[in-house]
């Protein structure tokens, strides 16, 4: 039974751009959800309501890339089967995952909601944006379910090669979303609420295409009443991979409330610059993101066929072009800053222009470790070694709310890039000391293995 391309075989950095392709395209997408809502509100609402949703985002990603974290942790254990050609336990993996993320989902909307409060105080938001992020997050946390099963619909596809069929329909939706925002935020006047209300909606419609897509033309992923089964073993496995990538995602994402939290003292024009920046790095770090979620499905798939040969040539591969895109969209970065500032906010203060232009050329330096990060990732994830990257975070995260904290009183808003760069050249070391010590040691993939950085 084959129901896609076979990635154990054939060129590995073709297969590689053809799984990245789709996935940039589809983050940077997904990326517009948020930011076209920051953009409707802020040219139909106020600069308040603007700056809010950038309060907002930062809580909502929380939720949402633990999410995301758990899929891209599913989709590991789908793509090792799709190696074995286990067809049998493929199917029992679609229904567990599914009912653990359903659960999972909804648990964490319980506690959005319980806690809300306590993470807005604790990220000290301004009083005068309290009811903007409040209006606009009550209506995001109802619905996370829905954003577990696109994501869910897109693991499946993504592990048996098919990363296009998601990008499609999250490009359709992305429209239905520009569409409804104008008509609730502009034509309605319902704000915030408004901009919740049309992503909710678009989601909708991206979960349900993507479903009926795969239920019509790969009906052999799922599962029947003979596949609904509690395997113990399989359970274990899916939470394990799911709930420790879901776990590297949520403390990324706590270091950056954290963060928030601190920026949150410095005024609205500095909490205005931060919404920016992190509009504008949402765009880089799809590419990097994706390159990730690509060298991950390849290592996967190549695993579960027992190929260690291919393995160590993905990650090769995949590094030395992650190197040479991240240069080129640093400069990018550099040189599109103050147009997007001018784009999203009119008449920027002299304050928001150079808080956001410094932070973004001084973190333009120390991408390449983040790309480079994000290569080891995807192996580490491929091969099973999921605790690795949520090591990585956390030391990452420690650094960068420690950092940021001590000197963002003498720098503003620049300190957090700073933080930031620095965290992510302590991690690539951590990672490839780990590298040496424990993979080369083992030698589970090649006897050459560790000889990889040496052919670059």
């Amino acid at each position: 039974m084959i129901l896609t391309s076979d990635l154990t075989k054939g060129n590995i950095r073709k297969q590689l751009i053809a799984l990245s392709v789709p996935l940039i395209i589809g983050n940077i997408f997904q990326q517009f959800y948020n930011t076209t809502d920051c953009y409707i509100v802020g040219q139909c609402v106020n600069q308040y309501a603007f700056a809010a949703l950038g309060i907002a985002g930062s809580l909502m990603n929380l939720f949402i890339f633990m999410i995301n974290g758990c899929c891209n942790g599913i989709s590991i254990v789908f793509s090792q089967l799709y190696g074995q050609r286990n067809w049998i336990e493929l199917k029992k993996e679609t229904f567990l995952s599914l009912i653990i993320g359903i659960a999972f989902s909804e648990i964490l909307s319980i506690c959005a909601f319980l806690f809300l409060d306590v993470l807005l105080i604790f990220i000290q938001t301004p009083l005068e944006m309290m009811s903007y992020v409040k209006d606009y997050l009550y209506i995001i946390m109802s619905f996370l379910v829905i954003v577990f099963i696109y994501n869910w619909c897109s693991a499946i596809l993504r592990a048996i090669g098919d990363s296009k069929t998601a990008l499609y329909i999250l490009i359709i939706s992305m429209f239905l979303n520009i569409i409804l925002d104008i008509f609730f935020v502009k034509n309605l006047c319902y704000g915030v609420k408004g901009a919740a209300i049309a992503t909710i909606i678009s989601q909708f419609f991206s979960a349900i295409l993507c479903f009926l897509y795969i239920r019509k033309v790969y009906p052999q992923l799922l599962f029947s009443k003979n596949e609904m089964v509690f395997d113990k073993q399989l359970i274990k496995k899916t939470m394990s991979y799911g709930f420790v990538s879901a776990l590297h995602q949520s403390s990324l994402y706590i270091g950056k409330l954290i963060i928030q939290g601190t920026v949150n003292r410095c005024g609205l024009d500095v909490i205005t610059s931060y919404t920016l920046t992190m509009r504008i790095e949402g765009f880089i770090n799809s590419f990097g993101d994706s390159g990730c979620v690509a060298i991950s499905i390849l290592v996967g798939q190549n695993i579960g066929a027992g190929k260690s040969e291919r393995v160590k040539n993905t990650f090769i591969i995949g590094l030395k072009m992650m190197i040479i895109l991240c240069i080129c969209l640093s400069i990018i970065m550099i040189i599109g800053t103050k147009p997007v500032t001018y784009l999203f906010i009119d008449g920027p203060s002299i304050q928001i222009i150079n808080n956001t232009f410094y932070y973004i050329l001084i973190i333009s330096f120390f991408y390449i470790f983040c790309f480079i990060g994000n290569c080891f990732v995807g192996f580490y994830r491929g091969i099973g070694k999921v605790n690795i990257p949520v090591i990585g975070t956390i030391l990452h995260i420690s650094l960068r709310v420690i950092i940021s904290i001590l000197l963002i009183e003498y720098l503003q808003l620049p300190a957090v890039a700073l933080a930031t760069g620095i965290g992510w050249m302590c991690v690539v070391l951590y990672q490839y000391i780990y590298f040496n010590l424990k993979i080369k040691k083992t030698d589970k993939c090649n006897n050459n293995f560790f000889h990889i950085f040496r052919k670059i």
